[in-house]
């Protein structure tokens, strides 16, 4: 019987639409070594390491009649050159027309007919650089038996891994009847099932959403927050399909020197950091600020118990708060309240990746705020610590890494942070038409940093 997808799965698809493509993706930028790294090794690369990731040449087949949820099967055509392409930008490149050339990228959907996943090499960088853009469908990336194709490209020395035989022959595909035939038995097991697929996967997205959030932990723990809408925002405004990217750099060991003088975590900092960045971008803009203004932030994390897992929180971002210190303390003050009194929400679980697991948690993130209503919150943030040490691909070393998350329905901006090798990487996704000055707010974040480290003594 084929693999059929997840409920939660499922609703991205659902979900999906022109506004809202249901990607996650990422920019890794390398240093191109001596021998090079051109197409045809990433190619080579990535055909070594797809049977790492068996979903990656599986498509989605959907059941006629909508009688069950869609199913994986092998795609007999898959042609791993489709997925793996090739950009230019003209030399020398500027990282503006690379952050210009990702927010085209991001902006178009994949296509749903085949492996739901690209990758770009984009050649031509100044400074001897070379960049891979990811995209990766939402509905692919569980955490488990898929996690997000940046990932398993990556070593952690200069000479990759030894790769693994593997003779791969797609399995035949089910016919039209088979697949009703396997619906139909599972109805039998589960009458109720049926009428919910149907519904669902017809009209009702909602629906599915609410049914599937209980595979975040549901929403009850939320309840109080759900009382509570978020406040009014420039954030929260109609969305057109385009999208703006930009990015700002840090150092992690700025915000552990933040973290040592003024306690809380290094997420309290980065999230103190970006309440800053958001007060100066509100006044940039002639925006209302008072003493009590506040922006709700949708942060999923990574949290580390007996088993490696997402949670996410909601935490209303100070941005009325003039005082960068004051600010980092109510940010601190909130996050340690949702994490003693329960208010987090568990997101489904991981294994313990070996490697470099931050583009697949971001994924998870992006999922659980894509779970919840747009009424919670204004802002999605998903901080995902990596590795200190170098990571390279087919020899490249990476010398940084951007997230690119998805917007939500009526949401204009999401921010991915990840530390990598001793930098602090936002990467920022914003709807082209609200956040023309999304590279506005991205330097605010450099700004935001360099203020909160001036009350750092020497």
């Amino acid at each position: 019987m084929p693999d059929r997808l997840s409920a939660l799965d499922a609703s991205f698809l659902y979900l999906e639409d022109a506004t809202t493509p249901m990607h996650v993706g990422g920019v890794a930028v390398f240093r191109r070594p001596r021998t090079g790294f051109d197409y045809d090794r990433l190619v080579e690369l990535i055909e070594q390491r797809l049977s790492l990731v068996p979903r990656y040449r599986q498509k989605v087949v959907h059941v006629p009649g909508r009688l069950a949820r869609p199913v994986w099967v092998d795609d007999p055509d898959f042609d791993v050159t489709y997925h793996v392409r090739r950009s230019a930008l003209p030399k020398p490149g500027s990282d503006q027309q690379l952050h210009e050339l990702v927010a085209r990228l991001m902006s178009r959907p994949l296509d749903q007919t085949r492996p739901l996943w690209e990758i770009y090499l984009v050649e031509g960088l100044a400074r001897n650089r070379t960049a891979v853009i990811t995209k990766t469908h939402q509905a692919m990336v569980d955490g488990l038996g898929a996690p997000e194709i940046g990932q398993v490209i990556l070593d952690v020395s200069s000479t990759p891994r030894v790769p693994v035989e593997s003779l791969w022959m797609p399995s035949p595909a089910p016919s039209g009847l088979q697949l009703v035939a396997d619906a139909v038995a599972e109805a039998v097991q589960r009458p109720g099932e049926v009428v919910e697929n149907a519904r669902s996967a017809a009209v009702d997205t909602v629906a599915t959403v609410r049914k599937v959030a209980g595979l975040f932990g549901g929403l009850v723990s939320a309840a109080r927050t759900a009382a509570t809408p978020a406040p009014g925002s420039p954030l929260n405004v109609r969305i057109s399909p385009q999208r703006r990217f930009a990015v700002a750099r840090t150092r992690l060991d700025e915000f552990r020197a933040i973290r040592r003088v003024h306690g809380g975590t290094v997420n309290d900092g980065v999230l103190a950091v970006l309440s800053g960045a958001l007060r100066n971008w509100l006044l940039s803009r002639g925006e209302v600020v008072t003493a009590g203004t506040t922006m709700r932030a949708m942060a999923p994390m990574s949290v580390r118990d007996d088993e490696a897992r997402v949670a996410a929180y909601f935490v209303d971002l100070p941005v009325g708060e003039p005082n960068p210190v004051v600010r980092l303390h109510h940010v601190s003050h909130a996050m340690r309240a949702h994490q003693e009194s329960g208010q987090s929400v568990a997101a489904q679980t991981l294994v313990r990746f070996s490697g470099f697991a931050p583009p697949t948690l971001h994924a998870l993130g992006a999922r659980a705020a894509s779970s919840f209503s747009r009424r919670l919150f204004n802002v999605v943030v998903t901080n995902v610590p990596g590795p200190q040490v170098p990571l390279y691909a087919a020899g490249a070393r990476m010398i940084e890494m951007f997230p690119v998350v998805p917007l939500a329905k009526n949401q204009a901006l999401s921010i991915g942070v990840t530390s990598y090798d001793g930098g602090v990487y936002f990467g920022l996704n914003a709807d082209r038409d609200a956040m023309s000055d999304v590279d506005v707010l991205a330097a605010m974040v450099e700004e935001s940093v360099e203020e909160l480290m001036g009350t750092v003594s020497a």
